[in-house]
């Protein structure tokens, strides 16, 4: 039985889904209720902490000797979930103690570094979805009275694959996936699963002791800061387009500094105090670009040209070709370290480097120089 429910987003209709804390608890119940009952069990209801009750067709359902085991099918919806399709498994096994213990097996991480929702050492199952499958299992238990304890372990098969291909290699969670979900239910595109993730990531660094942010948008300025500085960036933290929550989430960790390193056409438009760099929120790149050149003393004819440019290297390129590139960039430059200070109301401190894939290092905020080295090898040439 499909779950179906539906939101529009940008004109578009998409499916919401259910996460594999939803898929752990529901097979939790299943495995449970076949544990004390002796039945199967065709269908399972679980209430997600969203408040939405999901019922639920469990597969692969067998019976054991001192137990059973179920599976849920992990259904994303229209959201690029890289879990989407996979059966979560849960075996339940009645003991001879009291209380639940929740165990990892086969395909879900184990946690290796301080600083996640999970104990050092302990399966990679996040908080909500522990209490999740914990209540499901304790609500069996207490339908038919029973006052004995039961193991119950969450395997994903395949898991240890994929989850190579994701960031829990590099927040210490190794050999598998982690079994997540705040709210149970998938928000199709979810821009708060991604917030989650950088602010994952900087509890990791903040509990390693990190006390400095080393970040990128993306692989753009991983691969060039590697190139012109040889810097690996191992402890980086990405932010993609969410800068804003990069700056608010440092603060609140209590990070002494941040260096952000981006391309101009990221970069540039925290010039004009745009926190979200996604294109649909907002651009302006060129403007501002035009608008200072303008200022600098370019006539009517070369400003409409860098307005009317269709990438910020076409834009730079009419800079460079000008003699006005330098002035402009210390404007940029100025602007994007106030509105980067203004957002963190001055908590830490704050600095960018920003390049172009074509021109190179265009330009440093005052105190970047001096980050670039502390983060690696940049020494060398600079």
């Amino acid at each position: 039985m499909k779950w179906e429910h539906y939101a529009v987003k940008e004109g578009k209709t998409l499916r919401y889904g259910y996460t594999t804390g939803t898929c752990a608890a529901a097979a939790a119940s299943v495995a449970a209720e076949m544990s004390l009952s002796r039945k199967p069990v065709n269908l399972v209801r679980i209430k997600t902490p969203k408040g939405i009750v999901l019922e639920l067709e469990p597969e692969e359902a067998t019976f054991l000797l001192h137990g059973a085991r179920a599976a849920v099918r992990k259904d994303a919806g229209d959201d690029p979930d890289i879990t989407d399709g996979l059966l979560i498994f849960v075996t339940a096994e009645l003991t001879a103690d009291t209380g639940i213990i929740l165990c990892g097996g086969e395909g879900v991480g184990t946690v290796t570094k301080p600083g996640l929702s999970s104990p050092v050492g302990g399966p990679a199952i996040n908080k909500t979805p522990r209490r999740m499958i914990t209540e499901a299992v304790q609500a069996v238990m207490n339908k038919y009275d029973y006052r004995g304890g039961m193991k119950v372990t969450v395997s994903i098969p395949g898991g240890a694959e994929l989850a190579k291909k994701t960031f829990n290699p590099k927040l210490g969670i190794e050999g598998g996936l982690s079994v997540l979900g705040t709210t149970g239910i998938v928000d199709p595109m979810s821009e708060q699963a991604l917030v989650d993730t950088i602010h994952v990531e900087m509890d990791s660094r903040r509990a390693a002791g990190d006390r400095h942010v080393l970040a990128f948008f993306g692989n753009y300025g991983v691969d060039f800061s590697r190139k012109e500085w040889g810097i690996t960036a191992e402890n980086r933290i990405t932010c993609s387009n969410y800068v804003g929550e990069l700056l608010d989430y440092a603060a609140y960790c209590g990070f002494e500094d941040i260096l952000l390193i981006g391309h101009a056409g990221k970069l540039l438009k925290l010039a004009q105090g745009i926190m979200n760099t996604h294109s649909r929120y907002a651009d302006g790149r060129t403007t501002f670009l035009a608008m200072e050149a303008m200022f600098a003393g370019a006539d009517r004819k070369i400003g409409r040209a860098i307005y009317e440019s269709v990438t910020t290297d076409v834009a730079v390129d009419i800079l460079k070709r000008e003699n006005l590139l330098e002035a402009v960039m210390d404007k940029a430059l100025k602007k994007i370290a106030y509105y980067m200070d203004d957002r963190v109301h001055g908590a830490l401190k704050t600095e960018a480097i920003i390049f172009s894939n074509t021109y190179g290092v265009l330009g440093m905020t005052a105190g970047a120089e001096n980050l670039l080295v502390f983060h690696g090898n940049g020494r060398k040439r600079l």
